[in-house]
C-alpha cells in the first residue's frame, strides 16, 4: 500500500511541477517580449491541419512529366 501511495504522490509531484514550469515560461515571455511568445506544446501550424487553409490539409506534389 505504501508503494501505491508514493508511485501516486510522485506522479502527482512531476505533473505539479511542470505546471510551474509551464508557469514560470510564460511569465518570462511576458517580461521579454524581445525574445518571442512562449510556444506551447502542440500549438500553432505544423502539428496538425486545422490551421491550414480553412483547416484542410494540402499536400504539394511533384507532377510527373
Amino acid at each position: 500500500m505504501l508503494k501505491y501511495l508514493t508511485a501516486i504522490t510522485a506522479i502527482l509531484l512531476i505533473l505539479l511541477g511542470w505546471i510551474v514550469v509551464q508557469h514560470m515560461a510564460r511569465r518570462f515571455a511576458e517580461t521579454h517580449p524581445e525574445l518571442g511568445a512562449s510556444r506551447e506544446e502542440g500549438s500553432g501550424c505544423g502539428k496538425n491541419c486545422m490551421c491550414a487553409a480553412g483547416g484542410a490539409c494540402t499536400r504539394e506534389t511533384e507532377s510527373s512529366a
